[in-house]
C-alpha cells in the first residue's frame, strides 16, 4: 500500500509496521533480537510492527537504526532550503521564526461614522 495523505493515522502507522516487520524478516531477525540490537524492549518491536501508537518515536529510530534504514529518514522530513531573495534578506543568519498571514485587504469591512456594527 503506498501511504498517502488521504490514508487515517492508524492506517500509515500500520502500514509503516508492516514494512518493518517485512524488513527484519528479510533479515531473518527475531523480534527479541531486533530489540536488542536496538537497544529497546521486545514490547517496542511488538507495538511498532502492530501499528500502536503508544510507541515513542525514539524507539522508531533506534529499530530504523539497527536495520540499516536511518539515512532514508532524511527523506521523510528534508532540510528546508531558502529561496535566493530568502538568504539574501537573512544574510546568513538562521530564520528564527514565521511572519504568519495577514489579513487580506479586501478582506477587512471599512468602518464608516454613523455605522453601528
Amino acid at each position: 500500500m503506498k501511504i498517502e495523505t488521504t490514508l487515517a493515522s492508524e492506517a500509515i502507522l500500520q502500514e509503516l509496521g508492516e514494512r518493518l516487520a517485512g524488513v527484519r524478516l528479510e533479515r531473518n531477525l527475531t523480534q527479541a533480537a531486533l530489540a536488542e540490537e536496538a537497544g529497546v524492549a521486545k514490547r517496542t518491536v511488538e507495538r511498532l510492527e502492530s501499528g500502536q501508537a503508544a510507541t515513542q518515536l525514539s524507539g522508531f529510530v533506534r529499530v530504523c537504526r539497527a536495520l540499516g534504514l536511518l539515512e532514508r529518514l532524511d527523506a521523510l522530513v528534508p532540510e528546508g532550503a531558502a529561496g535566493p531573495m530568502a538568504q539574501l534578506r537573512l544574510q546568513g543568519r538562521k530564520r528564527q521564526r514565521a511572519t504568519g498571514r495577514k489579513a487580506s485587504v479586501a478582506a477587512a469591512k471599512k468602518w464608516t461614522w454613523g455605522d453601528g456594527s
